[in-house]
């Protein structure tokens, strides 16, 4: 398989991330067609060859082509590229499966979990899919504008089909946009979900004003729970301390572009949680994650104090700077438990 095999790429969701993926591949030279569910915003896109919604300012290149119809959009694909909310994910692989040629390959970059059921996104993807289409996911440190903007991004394909991910890494690689490959899905999942409540947890930290020692504290400790609960389902160390664990937790946690990070910043400055997502205006994906993490930790026996309270503080009322109090008169205790 070579990545000409991939085009066109079809990309399903037609908002930051699905938008700039679109661009990112397209500037390699390769058909894309763009969808998106908002007929409007699809028209808008077709005249001015551009996303001014969420990308203003950057251009589509030449190859890349905004389409109205789905069935369209997915019939012509020779890979399917899905960028939708986590909620959106399962309804939307069940939309495009009957247009959805035998074999073609299909990538998400959605990270998160099956609200219904709380699985993970690649597991409703074969309940739904079957297996005879190769799957992948993209995920790592990454902002849809800096990608939009051709800055330098460093991103993880994750797939059990090697053949697929090094295709699909080739379509996708150029000088700016740099792509590591792993099988390692589990894990791509895990740092992919957890970084966002963590991200959440810094934000309210820094809306609280407590400063950077208290945000390396949670960013450190919080990787520490990360990896826990990764090492309990199965996933690699490798990946954890690689792009997708630690690189996507620091940059989710730091930066202001990070809308999980927003809605931790509007709490710790006294806005209700209702009030907050209302002020960040798009999908947080770290406020559903919470609440699978939390009892995925459980189930395994896993402790995870920092998801709990960030879980407390969104779905129990809790006041944020008595979850940090919390977290900080925990009994002392080794860094590194032998």
């Amino acid at each position: 398989m070579t990545s000409s095999v991939l085009t066109p790429t079809t990309v399903i969701g037609a908002g930051a991330w699905g938008s700039a993926l679109a661009i990112a591949i397209a500037r390699n030279g390769h058909e894309v067609l763009l969808w998106g569910r908002d007929a409007g915003h699809v028209e808008a896109m077709q005249q001015s060859h551009s996303n001014e919604r969420y990308l203003p300012k950057v251009s589509f290149p030449v190859s890349l082509e905004v389409v109205k119809s789905l069935e369209q959009a997915v019939s012509q694909a020779k890979h399917v590229l899905i960028s939708v909310p986590s909620a959106a994910f399962a309804d939307m692989l069940y939309l495009m499966k009957p247009f959805l040629p035998s074999g073609v390959p299909v990538s998400w970059a959605t990270k998160g979990f099956t609200p219904e059921t709380g699985r993970f996104l690649y597991d409703t993807a074969v309940d739904i899919l079957g297996d005879e289409h190769p799957l992948a996911i993209i995920s790592g440190p990454s902002f849809a504008m800096e990608v939009a903007k051709d800055l330098p991004t460093a991103i993880t394909v994750a797939s059990k089909d090697t053949g697929f991910f090094q295709d699909l890494a080739k379509a996708m690689h150029r000088p700016t946009l740099r792509i590591y490959t792993t099988t390692d899905i589990q894990g791509v999942q895990v740092g992919g979900a957890v970084k966002n409540i963590l991200a959440i947890g810094a934000g309210i930290s820094d809306g609280l004003g407590y400063g950077a020692n208290a945000r390396a504290a949670l960013i450190t400790r919080g990787m520490s729970e990360t990896l826990r609960l990764a090492l309990s389902l199965g996933a690699e160390t490798e990946t954890m301390i690689g792009l997708s664990g630690i690189g996507d937790l620091i940059l989710t946690c730091t930066d202001d572009q990070s809308r999980n990070r927003q809605l931790g910043l509007a709490i710790g400055r006294g806005m209700t949680v209702e009030q907050a997502v209302i002020e960040v205006g798009k999908t947080v994906e770290g406020v559903h994650a919470a609440r699978e993490v939390l009892i995925r930790a459980k189930q395994a026996g896993i402790e995870m104090p920092i998801v709990e309270q960030v879980y407390k503080v969104l779905f129990e009322n809790a006041v944020p700077r008595q979850a940090v109090q919390a977290l900080l008169c925990r009994e002392q205790k080794a860094e590194i438990e032998h």
